[in-house]
């Protein structure tokens, strides 16, 4: 019974969106299927290698100031 509300939901669709649709369920129906999981070890965060990877750069001591900036001059 959803299968049937969600084709007529697509159906309703312009053709673009349909054809977008069409398009997403391609792609997943192509993505590999998974046998098992695998358990990944995890690391604590603070033993992570890119956690602190700029703490000695002098520009960026203030962060909220050095983003406003970086805004300011980039998205203006």
């Amino acid at each position: 019974m959803h299968s049937v509300s969600i084709a007529k939901q697509i159906e309703a669709l312009t053709p673009e969106a349909q054809k977008i649709v069409s398009d997403l369920v391609l792609l997943l129906s192509r993505q590999p299927k998974q046998t098992h999981t695998r358990k990944l070890k995890r690391m604590p965060l603070n033993e992570e290698k890119f956690i602190g990877m700029w703490q000695d750069r002098e520009d960026m001591a203030d962060s909220i100031a050095y983003v406003k900036n970086l805004r300011k001059t980039e998205w203006s």
